[in-house]
């Protein structure tokens, strides 16, 4: 099977503020010398692992992001019986196996990804506690962790500082997606009306406020390394795969959550291209270093980004063994890419990743 699977994704979004900075504001990037909106590769990752496609795909296996492990394991103690500071304690013991504790904390000082099978350890070692009425023992604490096997994990990786030998290598790298054009951050200026204020006295807006927006054609690399993905899931290979197709279509299909309520900017790719092969990686946002312009933006950033391809594979040879393009873009014609190169639909693509 293929060592790497690259994707390339084009993705329109109308006006949004999908993924904000400190300021509350549309994230954005300076590239080519023009500013352009972004969204953040933390934000998609998120949006991916928590979709309920994602979910659906990959059922248990899916971890979950937590400060609260201690103190979810105190709840449970606290309930079986055990007093409020024996609850405390055995906890704290607990919670510093997946990290450091602040003194007279519970939760972990960051956030760790925990798989399924750790939850389930932690759950069967409060019930063994609670019966036991006892102190989890040094033997205790050591089996609570091991390598895991969720997807999640497996494919975005985890760092634990301290305990490093439990620490995942992601076997997925995502870049920070950015429009192919120059972009502003504009500003919504909105007001709310009290229903019940008939105007007999004051007609001024109950509220008055702000908010950042932007609008644009993103570009989103994303490079999977399969055997990697294999490792990290002890050798499954069928769990990889589906994990792969997951992810896949996780990213084509689903939006950040960021103001989506105000904004209803939901999107799929129109454009889509996945590359497998052994090849070095590489992205193709060298195709957007001059910003595209013009009124036909899908067209000429598909254009520039399978030219750009192309270059790659003139220079150094062609970069992928096999390529699958879906493309939602009603005037896109034939491909301009060398190599094994084909077109379909989403469900066709879905047989491709799975096909060697």
């Amino acid at each position: 099977m293929s060592h790497f699977i690259q994707l390339h994704l084009l993705t329109s979004y109308p006006p949004a503020n999908l993924n904000r900075d400190d300021l509350g504001r549309p994230k954005t990037a300076l590239m080519g010398g023009a500013k352009r909106l972004r969204v953040s590769s933390q934000s998609l990752k998120r949006t991916w692992r928590t979709s309920s496609l994602f979910e659906e795909a990959v059922g248990q296996h899916r971890g979950q992001r937590t400060k609260r492990v201690g103190l979810e394991a105190e709840k449970q103690l606290i309930a079986k019986g055990i007093g409020d500071k024996k609850a405390r304690e055995w906890a704290t013991e607990i919670a510093k196996v997946f990290g450091d504790v602040a003194k007279g904390e519970v939760e972990t000082s960051q956030l760790v990804h925990i798989a399924p099978e750790e939850q389930a350890k932690v759950d069967a070692l409060v019930e063994t506690l609670a019966a036991e009425n006892r102190a989890p023992e040094k033997e205790d604490l050591t089996l609570l962790r091991e390598k895991p096997t969720a997807v999640d994990i497996a494919l975005f990786g985890r760092m634990l500082a301290a305990e490093p030998k439990f620490n995942v290598e992601a076997a997925c790298q995502v870049a920070h997606a950015i429009t192919v054009h120059a972009a502003e951050v504009e500003d919504d200026y909105f007001t709310a009306v009290d229903d019940l204020n008939a105007g007999d006295e004051h007609r001024g807006a109950a509220h008055v406020g702000e908010a950042g927006f932007g609008a644009g054609l993103f570009y989103s690399y994303i490079c999977i390394d399969r055997q990697q993905l294999i490792e990290n899931l002890q050798g499954n290979e069928e769990l990889a795969d589906r994990a792969i197709a997951a992810l896949v279509e996780a990213s084509v299909k689903t939006s950040p959550k960021g103001k989506q309520n105000s904004f209803g900017s939901r999107a799929h790719a129109s454009y889509v291209l996945v590359e497998k092969g052994d090849q070095q990686p590489r992205s193709l946002s060298t195709a957007f270093l001059r910003p595209v312009m013009g009124q036909d933006q899908s067209l000429d950033a598909i254009n520039r980004l399978e030219r750009q391809a192309k270059a790659f594979d003139e220079a150094y040879d062609v970069g992928a063994d096999r390529r699958f393009i879906v493309t939602a873009e009603p005037d896109y014609s034939a491909p301009q890419l060398t190599g094994n190169v084909a077109t379909g639909s989403f469900s066709a693509l879905v047989d491709f990743l799975g096909d060697d």
